[in-house]
């Protein structure tokens, strides 16, 4: 069973995605002829109950952790890149702090499982555990763990809605946590790792290779239980997963569109809505990444990327060129003359 708060979803407003439509369609130009950034709209009208809808204020929430996986060779460089990088955020220099200040979004890292203790001034510190176990020998975490990872990443978003944030980001920092989400979604859907492995920040083919066979060789030892979530991700997942996880549901308990960014992310995205099939409502998917199975976990989710850049970079990059598409689509709801003003004859929707 998962706590009751998780599952405390109202669905979206009806009423207020409806007169949002209506105030698209009273704008002079072709009927839905903004196609995606409309349909933002109305969605953002049904999670908000508002038609009339403020600009947004945007954080990216990156959750840093560091995975025992690394042991075994999958990845190209060692787990002390996880701080190093985590205080680059911190500091503003990371390729997530370039691009947010593009976007107008605050980075928010957390330390969710960071396997040193770091001191720096605007860290979060919400450490669960100095990294996972290396899921290759024993399971990850232990399943109280991984709820209380998820626990802290819908407690994160009440924090932040209460700072005033209406759009929130996705992200992620740790080395080994492709492994870990590709382990997770093989598991979930069922399928060979090859299927769904990639060469993460960078492997030969052969390293590629010897990552999906730990990756099989760890779900035929641990035999994760695709039914139960929660048992998924303590034995072979990660807790940067399961912190975006528990902010996917955060998002739709309180009420705050959160934005998706790529692999991981959508991963994290799939065990969300395995858990709590209305939180769907309340995610956006952003870009596709260029990881192997970018597109299957989107496909899994029924969902479609606005944006395709070849992107694979994680931390919420993708995420955050994502967001700046709200802003062009609340200016055009909010700016665009209706057919009066405009003295331009209204159009008729054709079938």
């Amino acid at each position: 069973m998962i706590p009751k708060q998780w599952r405390d979803v109202r669905p979206l407003d009806a009423a207020a995605m409806q007169a949002a439509e209506a105030h698209w369609d009273s704008l002079a130009k072709p009927l839905r002829s903004l196609g995606v950034l409309e349909q933002m709209v109305i969605r953002l009208a049904g999670i908000t109950g508002q038609t009339n809808i403020a600009p947004l204020k945007k954080a990216v929430l990156i959750y840093c952790a560091d995975n025992g996986i690394v042991e075994e060779g999958v990845t190209q460089t060692d787990s002390s890149v996880t701080a190093a990088v985590a205080q680059n955020f911190t500091k503003g220099i990371a390729s997530i702090n370039a691009l947010s200040r593009v976007a107008g979004a605050d980075v928010c890292p957390v330390d969710i499982g960071i396997a040193s203790e770091l001191n720096c001034p605007g860290l979060m510190k919400r450490k669960v555990a100095y990294g996972t176990k290396n899921f290759a020998k024993e399971p990850a975490m232990t399943r109280e763990m991984a709820i209380q990872a998820i626990q802290t990443g819908i407690d994160l978003v009440r924090e932040k809605q209460q700072e005033g944030y209406t759009l929130l980001v996705t992200g992620e920092m740790g080395i080994g946590n492709t492994t870990a989400s590709s382990a997770v979604f093989a598991a979930l859907e069922g399928v060979d790792p090859e299927q769904v492995t990639g060469r993460g920040a960078g492997l030969t083919q052969a390293g590629v290779q010897h990552k999906i066979q730990v990756i099989r060789d760890a779900l035929a030892l641990h035999r994760p239980d695709a039914g139960d979530v929660i048992d998924v991700l303590a034995k072979v997942g990660s807790l940067d997963l399961c912190g975006i996880a528990g902010t996917f549901l955060g998002g739709a308990v309180y009420r705050v569109p959160v934005l998706i960014d790529g692999f991981i992310s959508a991963v994290a995205a799939n065990c969300a809505v395995r858990l709590v099939p209305a939180c769907r409502d309340f995610l956006f998917a952003t870009h596709c990444s260029a990881e192997p199975a970018g597109k299957m976990a989107l496909d899994a989710l029924g969902m479609q990327a606005c944006l395709q850049c070849g992107m694979f970079l994680g931390e919420g990059t993708g995420g955050v060129i994502g967001a700046k598409l709200f802003d062009f689509a609340l200016a055009a709801y909010g700016g665009i003359a209706d057919f009066t003003k405009a003295a331009v004859e209204a159009y008729e929707l054709m079938e």
